[in-house]
């Protein structure tokens, strides 16, 4: 019996920031093997910079994607970021809340397409799926944070059955000096390994 795990997003699923079999992809699907107590092959098709937009045409168009989510027992996704970092970048960090909303919404649509084309994807097959909540990349920004926040309310809702978001935001509050690489946006070793133990929290059902 092998359960197949498929990983899609940004430069979290990459791994971007940490050395190479440490990222979340490869420890959650080790720690999956230990719970379902059989082989988890992978298959990472993380794109550095990816917005939830472009996440999107890759779900609804790409038959290489869309295979590998058909046939996976289990995916994660990571998306979400890129989509409010570049907002805050192009603002010089200081985006006004009109903008914030209009990308937060625009975000919201593209992930509820997402887990829509899954689902037709996925049919009645028996599968789990978990989303990774944001940390906050700003901490000095109290505005970056309740932007975070509401995108991670969001993320706890918008899948069913066996759905569930790890959330990781207080994991990482007052702890980005340990928990993130050099650049200070992605996760370090240590980082990933919070985020996959918290994956790990969520359960294995309807798989164990």
């Amino acid at each position: 019996m092998v359960y197949r795990y498929a990983a899609i997003g940004d430069s979290l699923t990459v791994g971007t920031g940490a050395l190479l079999g440490t990222g979340f992809v490869p420890l959650y699907r080790r720690m999956a093997e230990m719970n379902v107590r059989t082989f988890v092959s992978m298959d990472n098709m993380g794109v550095n910079g990816l917005t939830s937009g472009e996440l999107t045409q890759m779900v609804s168009s790409n038959a290489r994607v869309r295979q590998s989510l058909r046939e996976a027992d289990m995916i994660t996704i990571s998306i979400g970021g890129n989509d409010l970092i570049r907002t805050f970048k192009a603002s010089g960090a200081m985006p006004s809340a009109s903008k914030m909303t209009q990308v937060l919404g625009d975000t919201r649509n593209n992930v509820s397409q997402i887990m829509r084309h899954i689902r037709q994807l996925k049919g009645n097959s028996a599968y789990l799926v978990r989303t990774i909540g944001l940390y906050n990349p700003y901490p000095q920004a109290a505005e970056a944070a309740y932007w975070v926040r509401q995108y991670n309310s969001f993320l706890n809702g918008v899948g069913s059955g066996n759905y569930a978001c790890a959330q990781v935001y207080d994991r990482f509050e007052g702890h980005e000096r340990e928990l993130l690489f050099w650049d200070r946006v992605h996760p370090n070793a240590r980082g990933y390994r919070v985020i996959a133990d918290q994956l790990n929290r969520t359960g294995y059902k309807p798989f164990n």
